[in-house]
C-alpha cells in the first residue's frame, strides 16, 4: 500500500481500521519516560515495591502509552499524502486509560479514521480512534479519539 495519495482521495475513502506491528514496553522505556516527565511514582520505577501491588510489577505510565501513537502509526503501511507540508496534533476529544501495561508486555495500535474534513483551504482536520491493545489481554490499554491537522 505504500505510495502516495491525495488528501481528497483519502477523504473519499471508506474508513479502514489499520493495525500496527507489536512493540515491547520495556522497563528502560518506562524509566526514560519517568525521567522525561518527572513522574517517578513507585508503580512505574520500583520493581520490588510494585511487585507488592495488585499489578504484580511495574506498569507503564498511561501517558507513555498515549505518546506511543506516532511510533505505532509508523508501524503500519500507509501511503504518504501528496503535497502535505506538515501534520500537527490538535488535541483529543477523549482519552481513557483502561488496562495497565506491565513492563515487558507487547502492545500494538489500532487506528480508524472517524472524520477527515477540510476546515479551510489547504487545512484538513482528521479525527482518529486510537486503541492500544496489550498482547494476551482481553481489554485494551487505552482508547483515545485524537485530532490532527494536515496542511497541504
Amino acid at each position: 500500500m505504500t505510495g502516495t495519495i491525495t488528501i481528497a482521495e483519502l477523504a473519499a475513502q471508506d474508513p479502514v481500521e489499520q493495525v500496527s506491528d507489536w512493540v515491547e514496553v520495556t522497563q528502560d522505556m518506562i524509566d526514560k519516560f519517568a525521567e522525561a516527565t518527572g513522574d517517578h511514582q513507585f508503580i512505574h520505577v520500583d520493581p520490588v515495591a510494585a511487585a507488592a501491588t495488585p499489578f504484580g510489577g511495574t506498569i507503564a505510565h498511561g501517558f507513555l502509552m498515549l505518546s506511543l501513537m506516532p511510533l505505532l502509526r509508523s508501524k503500519i503501511d500507509i501511503p504518504s499524502i501528496e503535497g502535505a507540508k506538515m501534520g500537527v496534533n490538535y488535541g483529543g476529544n477523549k482519552v481513557r486509560f483502561i488496562t495497565p501495561v506491565r513492563s515487558g508486555k507487547r502492545v500494538r495500535g489500532r487506528f480508524k479514521t472517524l472524520e477527515l474534513a477540510e476546515k479551510r483551504s489547504g487545512q484538513w482536520q482528521q479525527t482518529v480512534e486510537f486503541t492500544v491493545e496489550i498482547e494476551g489481554e482481553a481489554k485494551p490499554a487505552l482508547i483515545a479519539e485524537w485530532i490532527s491537522q494536515i496542511f497541504v
